[in-house]
């Protein structure tokens, strides 16, 4: 019956814009302070309990069970806002909305209704699944071990914990240290044997805590150790298309601090073509490409998102047949996104320099973190993948992956 209301909350979404009204004047709240935190590399413990204080994390959450009832592409115009106002934030939230997502179409109604008054509480969720070092394809070296009382205790090390210094529960990637079977681990963030550390050192997405994550003896409570193998089929589709809209929310940023920039700007070039650089015709065509690029990234996500609608939507029908449709379509759709999405915004974010002068690369405005963190953003998934399994699926009709893994290959 939960399955059958769920999916008759996603066909009557609420009206976006008052859902938007909502979230505004906070996106705007933390708008204000993401340059200085860009600046001093200041984690945004206050943004994320601003989200969190306003529902933010509860918007997927059906209304009849307290949240905001959002489809899918309301959820994914909301992150591309947020992510507009710090990119880092919504990456942060990556691993939240995906486990959102997965406990939606869930089965066992009393699991299901527990996690979403969670979300509805406030509570956060995020993500520890990759593993460094000598690591070999598809291993997963993290243990989770049941002990005589039920409960669960996990071992291991984990890198690109997205979120994790922020949240509440960590959806981690483990292996049953008695079955060998793969699994999700779900753990409390906050409790003895659990160190997070936030030492990512890339160049861009600085403030995602995606850092390192150690587990030592880590208790899993009893029905929190999830198969694998029954997580949301359009998973893999779902996160990259998160990824876009945090692209296509840094091309907005570009466009509209590049717009601003100029109308501020008082030096002209002698050469140039008016008196004033907001009046001069070659800056304008410059800030406009930047302008029609951020559309169409948004647009080119939104349509994405659509079919992730399809494909959740499809999970309530009963047709095995109509559902694997309709996830083969949301990977496909979020590949082709990929190609171009990221290139879109890795040229607004390069080309916005040359509406203004050298001044626009000091320190102080930050301009640089635009190309930065839409480079790091793109560079999760490699698009010459992406490349390869759509020209694969034109040509020969294979289908794509939809659960992918790295780690050490053979040596030659």
């Amino acid at each position: 019956m939960a399955n059958r209301q769920n999916a008759a909350t996603a066909e009557h979404a609420p009206d976006h814009a008052q859902l938007a009204e909502r979230f505004r004047p906070v996106f705007q709240r933390i708008a204000e302070g993401a340059l200085e935190r860009e600046r001093n590399r200041t984690l945004p413990f206050e943004p994320i309990e601003w989200l969190r204080q306003a529902g933010f994390g509860a918007v997927r959450v059906p209304r009849a069970e307290g949240g905001s009832g959002a489809s899918l592409p309301q959820l994914f115009r909301l992150l591309i806002e947020l992510s507009a106002a710090d990119s880092n934030l919504t990456q942060a939230l990556r691993a939240h909305f995906g486990f959102v997502e997965d406990r939606l179409v869930s089965t066992g109604d009393e699991q299901r209704q527990r996690w979403l008054k969670r979300f509805v509480d406030g509570e956060l969720v995020g993500g520890a699944w990759t593993e460094t070092g000598n690591v070999g394809l598809g291993q997963v070296i993290t243990q989770v071990s049941p002990r005589a009382d039920g409960s669960w205790r996990l071992n291991g090390r984990k890198f690109y914990s997205t979120g994790s210094i922020y949240a509440d529960w960590l959806d981690i990637y483990a292996q049953r240290s008695d079955t060998g079977e793969d699994v999700i681990a779900v753990t409390r963030a906050r409790q003895p044997g659990i160190q997070h550390s936030d030492d990512w050192d890339g160049f861009g997405q600085r403030t995602t805590g995606s850092g390192t994550s150690v587990f030592e003896d880590a208790e899993v409570e009893a029905g929190n150790v999830i198969p694998f193998g029954t997580r949301f089929k359009y998973q893999t589709a779902f996160y990259q298309v998160l990824l876009l809209s945090i692209l296509a929310g840094i091309g907005r940023a570009a466009a509209n601090d590049a717009a601003r920039l100029v109308r501020e700007r008082t030096r002209v070039f002698s050469h140039g073509n008016a008196p004033r650089v907001a009046d001069d015709v070659q800056v304008q065509q410059v800030v406009g490409q930047l302008g029609a690029q951020a559309y169409a990234a948004e647009a080119i996500v939104l349509r994405a998102a659509e079919a992730l609608q399809a494909a959740y939507d499809s999970h309530f029908l009963g047709d095995a047949e109509a559902e694997h449709q309709a996830n083969i379509d949301a990977e496909l759709e979020s590949a082709q996104a990929q190609l171009v999405v990221s290139e879109l915004v890795l040229r607004a974010s390069s080309d916005l320099f040359n509406a203004l002068g050298a001044s626009a690369a000091r320190e102080a405005l930050q301009l640089d973190r635009h190309w930065r963190n839409a480079r790091t953003i793109s560079s999760h998934n490699p698009l010459i993948y992406k490349a390869r399994i759509v020209g694969d699926w034109l040509i020969n009709g294979n289908e794509p992956p939809y659960v992918w893994q790295i780690g050490n290959g053979t040596r030659g």
